[in-house]
């Protein structure tokens, strides 16, 4: 896939998320949570060598948000969540060619 067509799928995925965990009747952090992971696994595994460009595109709007808005610096914490996303989709997806490449090689 192009790489820029994924960047900026991936900040409106940022975008998208953190406007439903800014929504004032919304407050679940875990689903929020667990949905930067997703994404950013699936940016990640999609494209792994860009890990680092998936957690900044999904994982920022988060702290930008909280931190304008409410001085709340544990937002902060949706990075960490983001990166571990994106490594994790990194290391799925080469986990997989690893192994094909061993059992193409085994005679």
């Amino acid at each position: 896939m192009n790489k820029t067509f994924l960047t900026l799928l991936a900040l409106c995925f940022g975008a998208a998320i953190t406007y439903v965990d800014s929504l004032p009747n919304w407050d679940d952090t875990g689903i929020t949570a667990m949905t930067i992971l997703l994404t950013c696994g699936v940016f990640s595994f999609l494209s792994p060598s860009r890990w680092w460009v998936w957690t900044i595109a999904v994982g920022l709007w988060i702290p930008i948000i909280g931190i304008a808005r409410t001085q709340n610096f544990a937002t902060i914490l949706a990075l960490i969540v983001a990166c571990l996303g994106a490594l994790l989709g990194m290391s799925i997806r080469n986990g997989i060619s690893n192994k094909t490449a061993v059992s193409r090689q085994v005679p």
